[in-house]
């Protein structure tokens, strides 16, 4: 069996020391969804929701999380992220806005945790600033899809 990584010797939560770990370039994919009614659709793509370009404020906010997320998530690593992306589309049948977020980094360790953080916030972002329109909007299917670099490999999701 192999050896959990992320208690000590007491059992106890630590970060894991990555200090002999090789550098190596990293990547990461993750996306989302948030589901919406016709009319909170239509609000978002003509630019007419009272708080301002909602996906322009919710890819901000994807950036921010991830280069914040050592500070969100108790045992991840504060990493020298080379680049974020975040992207939207806006789908109908059903109605939403899909999300994806690319992370890039140089590092020690692997930046999905990143790429996750940045689709949540960016959903959430939607959410808060439509939320006058529509208080039953659904986030959904948040999921990495890839990853690339480090010892476990490269990951992707099989759809």
């Amino acid at each position: 069996m192999e050896e959990l990584t992320h208690f000590n010797d007491q059992g106890r939560a630590r970060m894991v020391d990555v200090t002999d770990k090789a550098s190596t370039h990293r990547t990461a994919v993750a996306r989302g969804e948030i589901h919406m009614n016709r009319e909170t659709f239509e609000k978002i793509r003509a630019g007419t929701i009272k708080k301002g370009d909602v996906l322009a404020v919710a890819q901000v906010a994807g950036i921010q999380a991830a280069k914040h997320t050592w500070e969100l998530i108790p045992m991840c690593h504060p990493l020298p992220l080379t680049g974020i992306d975040i992207s939207f589309a806006l789908l109908e049948d059903p109605f939403r806005a899909e999300i994806t977020a690319s992370v890039t980094c140089t590092g020690v360790t692997g930046v999905e945790m990143e790429a996750l953080t940045a689709v949540s916030a960016a959903a959430l972002t939607v959410y808060d600033m439509c939320k006058a329109v529509q208080k039953d909007m659904r986030i959904e299917h948040i999921r990495l899809l890839s990853k690339s670099g480090g010892k476990s490999g490269d990951y992707r999701i099989k759809e």
